[in-house]
């Protein structure tokens, strides 16, 4: 019920739509997988802890999301499984020196992150 004078105009209603349904994607990186402290070791790369505040320096953030969010904006899935199956095309097609290059990177974000005495990192 609208309370209302009677000189007032009608008020419009608005025909609502549905929003596009939204799915988020969580990537876990294990600082304790063997195989990877291993293989780190091996090539002389030094394991450092991840500052607090500083999202900017985890991997997933900027080199995988960023990416995989580009190559999916626009599209629509009908199901799940659509989605699922676009996601792993995307997966199945990165070539591998993106890896190379998103790693390799990380070294100047680190740079900074050291010379403000671990404090907030910023692109």
């Amino acid at each position: 019920m609208t309370w209302k004078r009677p000189p007032s105009p009608v008020t419009k209603k608005f025909k609502v739509q549905r929003s596009a349904a939204k799915v988020m994607a969580t990537v876990f990186w294990d600082a304790k997988a063997n195989l990877t402290q291993q293989w780190l070791q091996r090539y002389g790369w030094e394991i450092l802890p991840h500052p607090a505040h500083s999202p900017d320096l985890a991997p997933s953030d900027f080199h995988l999301f960023g990416p995989l969010r580009r190559h999916l904006g626009g599209m629509a899935f009908e199901t799940e499984d659509d989605l699922i199956s676009g996601l792993r095309n995307w997966f199945d097609n990165l070539d591998v020196d993106s890896f190379r290059v998103g790693i390799n990177s990380l070294l100047s974000r680190w740079q900074k992150c050291i010379d403000l005495h671990e404090d907030y990192v910023e692109k």
